[in-house]
């Protein structure tokens, strides 16, 4: 395998690695018990998708100019470094843990050992190497106009494995623009005003068009609906605080959510999104467009077909 492909291959398996490491529990809970700056964790994330986008074009430039492939080498130096740091804290936390299960077999020995941890050195030095790091992925992505390099586009070539970005669209139309679906318009309209009984589930109807590509992720579409019911940005990372702060502003309340282009055919994954959803007073509705027919069973839901125009 060329030499260049096999730098593409390990900066985006460590990529992926390090994407997963900065999600899990372990890692966040090691911050909050230390008091260390969570901030720090959102910032390398954003920082690690931004290069990870540039090194998508900077892999296919790499073969024409040796400029771009140092600065790709370089790339892969800053994030495996994220990537030691990561296994680090690991490491770290689980010690921690071990050190707290040992002292409560001592009696008064728990505030001291947590007060021990917080007061570490290694802390400082934690946030040291994290503050470093972000300084060289920003060096690093501050070269982008140099060295000519674009955001990827997610086109089904380079490092990334996420799925192809669709326009986004908003709930926002104009109505002499919508031509030919009259009658779908007026069952959906039927459906929303209906007082059908569902034993006191949320009513489900989905939409089966021509789209649907995007990817079935429980946290982000948990949050992303926490956010619409809010109307306000949630930087949690918790799924249970998600899901409790759901079910608290939704307990009792009759409720339209639209679910636009669902992929997901995994009846698992739909009910833990649902979770929270369930509390909603009865006659509300979730209106769900996705391409695939499985899609409704998966959902449990009626189903209703477009036609071409």
């Amino acid at each position: 395998m060329p030499f260049e492909l096999v730098v593409g291959a390990l900066l985006s398996t460590s990529l992926q690695v390090a994407f997963k490491k900065l999600a899990s529990l372990q890692i966040l809970d090691f911050f909050h018990a230390r008091e260390l700056d969570q901030k720090l964790l959102n910032k390398l994330e954003t920082k690690l998708h931004s290069i990870h986008s540039l090194a998508d074009d900077a892999e296919l430039k790499q073969f024409m100019d040796p400029h771009v492939r140092n600065w790709l080498l370089k790339v892969k130096d800053v994030v495996l470094h994220a990537e030691d740091l990561l296994n680090d804290i690991q490491k770290l936390s689980k010690r921690q843990l071990d050190a707290e299960s040992e002292s409560q077999t001592c009696s008064g020995c728990t505030c001291k050992v947590l007060n021990l941890f917080k007061s570490s050195p290694i802390n400082k030095e934690i946030e040291c190497r994290m503050e470093q790091i972000l300084d060289d992925l920003e060096f690093l992505s501050s070269q982008r106009g140099d060295l000519r390099l674009k955001t990827a586009t997610g086109v089904g070539y380079g490092l990334s494995n996420e799925l192809p970005q669709k326009s986004q669209t908003t709930s926002l139309v104009v109505g002499t623009d919508i031509y030919g679906r009259d009658d779908d318009k007026e069952l959906i309209f039927h459906w929303v005003t209906s007082d059908e009984n569902n034993h006191n589930q949320p009513s489900i109807l989905s939409i089966v068009g021509m789209d649907g590509v995007d990817e079935f992720d429980i946290f982000k579409i948990s949050r992303a609906i926490l956010e619409a019911v809010t109307k306000s940005t949630n930087d949690s990372r918790d799924l249970e605080m998600v899901h409790r702060r759901l079910k608290e502003k939704l307990s009792g309340k009759k409720f339209l959510l639209v679910l636009d282009d669902i992929w997901n055919e995994k009846q698992p994954k739909w009910e833990e999104v649902q979770k929270p959803l369930v509390f909603g007073a009865q006659g509300s509705k979730i209106l769900v467009t996705k391409r695939s027919k499985d899609v409704a069973s998966t959902m449990q839901s009626k189903d209703h077909s477009l036609k071409q125009l």
